[in-house]
């Protein structure tokens, strides 16, 4: 089963966990010191939002976390498919999570994460504890309209440092 991921990128942690507590009507699941995560079933939802980097407030970007690899997997076989660009992150550490994933981007740049979670982690990244570098999606340049194909190319062959 998949559940939907949102990341925000906010400037006050404190208010936005008092505001999104409310409007949830639930306490997040996680917090720290950068980043708070709540685990919602109705709706189905893992909802994160950090403060981390120089991004401004908003939209960081979307995603499907599934329960199982299998899904992640299929997830996989659809973008390859549909020829969008992917950018394979494998097994990675983010978010205070580990995590198998990759990313698309929609046709207006918003970055789309895939992933399945293997388990906490007690730091945002394990590779750069200390970076507070800015979440999460990978560099992706502007969509290329062409004729075979209208998503978005990679920029690099790496990502940021990720959620």
């Amino acid at each position: 089963m998949k559940r939907f991921h949102v990341h925000m990128h906010v400037d006050d942690l404190s208010q936005n966990i008092a505001f999104y507590s409310k409007l949830f009507g639930a306490e997040p699941t996680r917090v720290e010191s950068d980043y708070a995560k709540w685990m919602l079933e109705d709706p189905r939802i893992n909802f994160a939002i950090s403060t981390r980097g120089t991004a401004k407030a908003g939209l960081d970007h979307l995603g499907f976390q599934v329960d199982e690899a299998s899904e992640l997997a299929d997830l996989k076989a659809r973008a390859q498919a549909a020829d969008m660009a992917l950018l394979d992150e494998g097994e990675t550490s983010c978010c205070y999570a580990r995590s198998n994933k990759h990313w698309i981007t929609d046709p207006q740049g918003v970055a789309w994460e895939h992933f399945h979670s293997l388990g906490n982690i007690p730091v945002f990244k394990e590779s750069e504890a200390s970076d507070a570098s800015a979440c999460c999606a990978p560099t992706i340049a502007a969509p290329e309209a062409t004729s075979g194909c209208c998503g978005p190319r990679p920029t690099t062959g790496t990502a940021k440092p990720c959620c």
